[in-house]
């Protein structure tokens, strides 16, 4: 058991020793009377990591004394799915009460391995108790979803942080031997995200970089001096996660393919979800890159579909192509100015109605009251253009888009100008 990771070794066996989410379990709490009553229904789990999910499942397992069967949506098929079906009904036959499967990461279920799941629970063969980190109205079938409650479960506050804290020094086997001394504990918490795995690994981390005999202060500095030094403690969810990468997004906006490399490897030796870097791209592409190069945009949503359709951990290779691509083009905000400044216009002018010749008209009232009757089509004209107003009269000397100093943009300025004169100079 010393051999165990701290957070496996704190794992609470009992309700009375869960930490957290009172509003499910707390005396008197909906899934708590439940649990108590003995009769616990299908449900699905949902919330961040490190906030209990796993443990609850096998703490209403241990309280039930159900058998408990454990599935990862990363590694199972649907024949793993019918193996255990087959097994919980062999066990059905020796227990009044239904086993129990718990599936982690459900969302991760194809179609077809959650359909395989429906009879099961709807006869009551087992109760299905699934665990996602996403919302599972988008990720989880209906006709299964609808077999099953949804418990929302929220990341530990600050007081349930402090109280698994002090729980882990006085009370673990291994740390209650050592004289640790909580100094300060606001890097700690900051770090931790509210997850309680998150938490207890730092601890782990910090305590277990100390030599000697001598007293341990955990302080804020040390925290973060440990959790610098080891790139595997990176926190995908807590300061460290936005400040890589802001790190890794400002070196590809100021051009720098060496330093954007190094924030990408970081991310990947620390775990760091792969779509969640390649939707960055994309963003970055249309907002830092724009019309200077149109193609960064292009190839940035490739390497998001070409992430999904070869895994990890090729898909690297796919997210570094595509980070030095970008760090070395040429650089435009001029799209992304424009929207937000369109924004801040809508906002000052509100709900300016549209011009008569620029409506639709599909009737013959519309019609009447002259909708669409200025309009004139472009194609109709030399070289499928003819000035007229587009905007809101109130409008109508408002610059929106302005063209930036490169080659790309110089090209769609300059073709602005020739159709429109002096409006685009």
């Amino acid at each position: 058991m010393m051999n165990q990771p701290l957070a496996e070794r704190m794992r609470p066996k009992t309700l009375d020793d869960y930490i957290g989410q009172k509003h499910l379990v707390g005396q008197g709490a909906v899934l708590r009377k439940m649990i108590d009553a003995g009769r616990v229904p299908s449900f699905i789990l949902w919330g961040p990591p490190g906030v209990g999910k796993t443990t609850l499942a096998q703490i209403i397992s241990n309280k039930l004394e159900a058998p408990f069967y454990t599935l990862s949506a990363i590694s199972s098929g649907v024949k793993d799915v019918r193996d255990v079906i087959e097994k919980a009904k062999s066990n059905r036959f020796f227990n009044t009460v239904s086993p129990i499967l718990f599936i982690d990461e459900i969302h991760r279920f194809s179609k077809s391995q959650q359909d395989s799941l429906l009879g099961a629970v709807e006869t009551g063969v087992v109760t299905l108790i699934g665990a996602t980190t996403e919302n599972p109205s988008f990720e989880v079938i209906r006709p299964l979803l609808s077999r099953c409650q949804v418990y929302v479960l929220k990341s530990l506050d600050k007081e349930d942080l402090l109280t698994l804290l002090h729980k882990a020094i006085k009370e673990d086997i291994v740390l209650k031997e050592k004289n640790i001394i909580l100094k300060e504990t606001d890097a700690i918490l900051r770090y931790s995200g509210g997850d309680a795995r998150k938490l207890l690994n730092i601890l782990d981390l910090v305590v277990n970089a100390e030599e000697g005999n001598e007293a341990i202060e955990i302080t804020d500095e040390k925290v973060v001096e440990r959790l610098q030094e080891n790139p595997a403690a990176y926190d995908k969810g807590g300061e460290m996660h936005y400040d890589i990468i802001s790190a890794f997004i400002k070196s590809i906006r100021g051009s720098d393919p060496d330093a954007a490399v190094y924030w990408l490897a970081r991310m990947v030796a620390g775990g760091e979800d792969p779509e969640f870097i390649a939707r960055r791209l994309v963003i970055l592409a249309a907002e830092d890159i724009g019309l200077a190069n149109p193609n960064a945009l292009l190839l940035a949503n490739a390497c998001f579909d070409a992430l999904r359709k070869i895994g990890w951990p090729e898909g690297q290779l796919i997210l570094s192509e595509t980070t030095i691509y970008l760090a070395t083009s040429p650089k435009s905000n001029s799209a992304a100015a424009a929207i937000w400044g369109a924004m801040e216009l809508v906002n000052r002018t509100g709900n300016l109605p549209v011009p008569l010749h620029l409506r639709n008209a599909p009737t013959k009232l519309m019609k009447e009251l002259d909708y669409g009757k200025e309009y004139k089509y472009a194609h109709n004209y030399e070289n499928n253009f003819v000035k007229q107003d587009f905007l809101p009269p109130e409008l109508s000397k408002e610059r929106i888009w302005v063209g930036q100093e490169n080659p790309a943009e110089q090209k769609l300025t300059d073709q602005m100008k020739r159709l429109w004169g002096d409006k685009y100079s």
